[in-house]
């Protein structure tokens, strides 16, 4: 009968073993290749979640926060930390309302992320019929982007958003449909634009909480922001026939210190609302108001993101809450030459609070990896709360690779622990199971030497 290759019984002995040894513990004691020590308390795979939670505690001697309780106006209402986009105040700021010219806002934005200032823009007849507010632009003319951007967001001219609408999107349908997908990836999942200038339409809205995220998006863009803190602007159509100068409408800008924007605006049905900006040193802070009374109260828009300022001036502090170094376990692997992967979470995270609010922090890690993987894969998250609302998440990650485990690791692991280079654990366990199994394996080994023997002298 012809033998078989010594490497084939060789390889089906130690593949044996390392199938055996990712599923069975064969003696308390044994570290078995490509299982983790851990596998006990963690389970397979996706099994389980582990959880640790740790509390910032409050400095001793803290004044107490205290919430916002001034009567406001405005039938929707939001006060947002701009770097984070943590919602600090909201008065009914998740309902969707009509937003009037605020609408502008992203109006300019797309438009800014669109094309460059120096662009020809031609006049058509649809947006020479725009009603009031308008620049008087008409059929045939010609202006550079640039320049009808400060008529857009200094005075807020509807003829001149349905100009720029149609230069960039090529109707206003398109370009409506590009201002509300640029929404939903800023995260402003509850608007939608049906018209570039804000005008009362079926299906044209926002909440609160959306716009002033779409603000925040704003002031992170410096040619948005030169453009709503200019004061005035003059300019002529290409041909030099008519000129313009346009003058800043936003009298918040001289409200208080460092306001810095953004939009006002006024419909029939959306009443008057205001988007307001705040910069200081260690913070920025965005405001809005929506439905913030009628004719003839005009005003009562600035009492209402005054009051809103103020308070997250004077009632929030800056304080860096992310846990550096966290002593996370180690998360197990399976069918890795190393059974366990050390973890890591780096990040930074500093949130306006007020001095009651708890901050608690949740790590997620999975409850074992399976080799081969690399440096750098995910293992969980790190979410933190304040006051049981999820502020922001950060990647757990393995701080190291780990490869998957190979015939000449079984080999060696086989040789080390049973046949050549016994270290002492095996005489420790004494366990039945263990010592067949070291037996079988040396029958298979030596027989494998053999056979490569015979073939040789053959």
């Amino acid at each position: 009968m012809k033998r078989r290759p010594a490497g084939f019984l060789l390889a089906l002995s130690v593949m044996a073993a390392a199938v055996c040894f990712s599923d069975t513990e064969l003696g308390e004691g044994l570290l078995l290749p490509g299982v983790p020590e851990t596998a006990n308390q963690f389970g397979r795979e996706g099994e389980s979640i582990e959880e640790e939670e740790s509390s910032e505690e409050e400095d001793e001697g803290t004044e107490e926060g205290a919430e916002f309780d001034t009567p406001l106006n405005a039938l929707s209402a939001c006060l947002m930390d701009a770097q984070s986009g943590r919602v600090l105040y909201e008065k009914n700021g998740y309902q969707e309302m009509p937003m009037a010219s605020t609408t502008k806002i992203m109006t300019c934005l797309v438009v800014l992320e669109n094309t460059s200032p120096d662009e020809v823009v031609t006049v058509s007849h649809y947006a020479s019929t725009m009603p009031d507010v308008q620049l008087g632009i008409t059929e045939g003319e010609q202006y550079y982007v640039g320049d009808l951007l400060y008529s857009l967001m200094l005075e807020s001219h509807n003829d001149v958003a349905v100009a720029l609408a149609e230069h960039v999107g090529g109707s206003v349908e398109e370009f409506c449909d590009m201002m509300t997908a640029r929404a939903k990836a800023m995260g402003a999942y509850h608007t939608s634009f049906q018209t570039p200038n804000g005008l009362d339409a079926e299906g044209h809205y926002t909440t609160a909480a959306d716009l002033a995220r779409i603000g925040s998006f704003a002031l992170t863009n410096e040619e948005f922001v030169a453009i709503t803190n200019t004061a005035s602007h003059t300019f002529q159509e290409i041909s030099g026939k008519r000129s313009f100068t346009v003058n800043n409408k936003n009298r918040f800008l001289d409200m208080m210190d460092g306001a810095i924007g953004i939009k006002t605006g006024f419909t029939g049905k959306a009443g008057y609302c205001f988007v307001g900006g705040v910069k200081r040193e260690d913070r920025t802070l965005v405001s809005v108001v929506l439905g913030c009374g009628w004719p003839p109260n005009r005003d009562l828009k600035w009492a209402d993101t005054t009051a809103l300022m103020e308070y997250g001036l004077e009632h929030y502090e800056v304080r860096e809450v992310f846990e550096e170094d966290p002593e996370l376990a180690p998360a197990a692997v399976y069918g890795g030459k190393e059974r366990e992967a050390k973890l890591s979470c780096i990040g930074s995270l500093a949130l306006l609070m007020r001095a009651d609010e708890e901050v608690t922090v949740e790590y997620r890690v999975v409850s074992g990896l399976t080799a081969p993987f690399s440096q750098g894969t995910q293992a969980g998250t790190a979410d933190y709360y304040v006051d049981g609302e999820l502020v922001a998440s950060f990647p757990i990650l393995t701080a190291e690779a780990v490869e998957r485990i190979d015939f000449a690791f079984c080999l060696r692991w086989a040789m080390e622990n049973f046949c050549l280079l016994g270290n002492g654990r095996q005489a420790r366990t004494g366990a039945r199971t263990r010592s067949l199994y070291s037996l079988t394996l040396l029958i298979f080994f030596l027989d494998g030497i053999t056979g490569f023997l015979r073939t040789d002298m053959i």
